[in-house]
């Protein structure tokens, strides 16, 4: 059970499907107020019906762009102004892309960087500021397993995920003892639409799962939480691996 109190979630990446699924398990326990902030207004209002028909409150909608980082402070004083603060901010920005390492056409290559990491990154410390400043609060960061040891046909996406992760857990712990907590999911292959058309990995999840192992994990202490747990093991060995090696596996 969710030991926090509040039904106040901001979801960044209003329509992202593990976003989601969080956000409609959360509700499976309590009423749930959301607001929804994305780049796309009629996804973000088919995401805002789906979560009413869900159980949820009316959701409100606001518009941000990952990449204009100029638009991130605002955006996010709007959203903490209009809702009275947040328990609960939820940060699931991103895009796959690039999964042809040197050979990724290089704009989307660099649209990948831009999203996943910077503005990713840049949405995150606002979020964590805004925080900070009412005293409490939980940030939900969606990382990957890819950030752990970038390969070599993700190389771009995991890299700009290993950045996130690596700031999302710094963040963590300079807000220790703030009231401010940071909680960093690493998924491994998740069936959504972001990876249709790809050849599931080994150990692959749902969103579902994904918000069930979130939810358990913010009634508990953790600062990282893989889904599902037992990849914590697989790459506790990967990791370690000599880097030839590594090359030769099928990853």
């Amino acid at each position: 059970m969710i030991q926090w109190d509040g039904t106040r979630v901001l979801l960044v990446g209003g329509s992202s499907e593990i976003g989601l699924a969080i956000v409609r398990r959360i509700a499976s326990e309590r009423p749930v107020r959301p607001y929804l902030l994305g780049r796309d207004g009629a996804r973000l209002a088919g995401a805002a019906t789906a979560l009413e028909r869900s159980g949820c409150a009316r959701a409100e909608l606001d518009l941000v762009d990952a990449e204009d980082l100029d638009s991130h402070a605002a955006a996010i004083a709007r959203a903490f102004e209009r809702s009275g603060g947040f328990e609960l901010v939820v940060l699931a920005v991103g895009v796959l892309g690039a999964q042809q390492g040197l050979d990724a056409d290089p704009a989307q290559a660099a649209e990948v960087m831009r999203v996943n990491f910077a503005g990713c990154g840049s949405l995150l410390l606002h979020c964590l500021r805004a925080l900070r400043g009412q005293g409490r609060g939980t940030v939900v960061v969606l990382s990957s397993v890819a950030a752990e040891r970038p390969r070599a046909g993700n190389a771009i996406y995991g890299a700009a995920k290993a950045g996130l992760d690596a700031l999302a857990q710094g963040l963590a712990d300079g807000t220790a003892g703030s009231g401010v907590r940071v909680l960093v999911v690493r998924p491994g292959f998740v069936r959504t639409r972001m990876t249709a058309g790809l050849a599931p990995a080994p150990m692959a999840t749902t969103p579902e799962q994904v918000a069930e192992a979130t939810v358990t994990a913010l009634g508990g202490r953790a600062n990282t939480v893989w889904v599902p747990g037992r990849l914590r093991y697989v790459f506790a060995v990967l990791r370690h691996l000599p880097r030839p090696l590594y090359r030769r596996l099928p990853l």
